[in-house]
């Protein structure tokens, strides 16, 4: 029960976040230190394998956007496509500690068997969105270089 309460907690407060603070990654949503490319997920999770396997809860709450929803090609549909990646990758962040809580009543089994189930359900689900947004940052890059050369080229400037 506490689970379910902190999710739909946090999916409530992720909802209300504005579309602003999602354009940019944060520290939390930024790459890591380490290379992540779309080629390690792939070789090394084999997340193309199982990525179709996970749910898409990003409409469970009313006004909430399902990603699949977002499958155009131009460039204002994949911007917001990222930002949705940006808002599930916190989701599940701060979904992910709740297992600290459990242990203020679980015995110490429960509690890791909690960080289990924390670990289990959420992880895929972060290594998917930055997978997700690997692979939609470079269309969405291209997509603008085209926009601002075609813009170059419609004023009568050379591209």
């Amino acid at each position: 029960m506490g689970w379910l309460l902190w999710s739909l907690l946090i999916g409530w407060l992720a909802q209300r976040l504005p579309l602003a603070a999602l354009e940019r990654d944060t520290w939390l949503t930024a790459r890591r230190p380490w290379p992540e490319t779309t080629q390690g997920y792939e070789r090394r999770l084999g997340i193309r394998r199982w990525k179709s396997l996970l749910p898409d809860a990003g409409d469970a709450l009313p006004g909430g956007v399902r990603k699949n929803t977002l499958v155009r090609r131009d460039a204002a549909t994949l911007q917001r496509l990222v930002a949705e990646t940006r808002r599930a990758e916190l989701v599940h962040l701060a979904l992910w500690p709740f297992w600290l809580l459990t242990a203020l009543w679980l015995p110490p089994l429960g509690a890791w068997i909690s960080l289990g189930f924390a670990t289990l359900f959420n992880l895929p689900c972060l290594w998917l969105q930055r997978y997700n947004r690997l692979r939609l940052e470079p269309v969405l890059r291209s997509l603008r270089q085209q926009h601002t050369a075609d813009g170059c080229r419609g004023n009568g400037e050379e591209a």
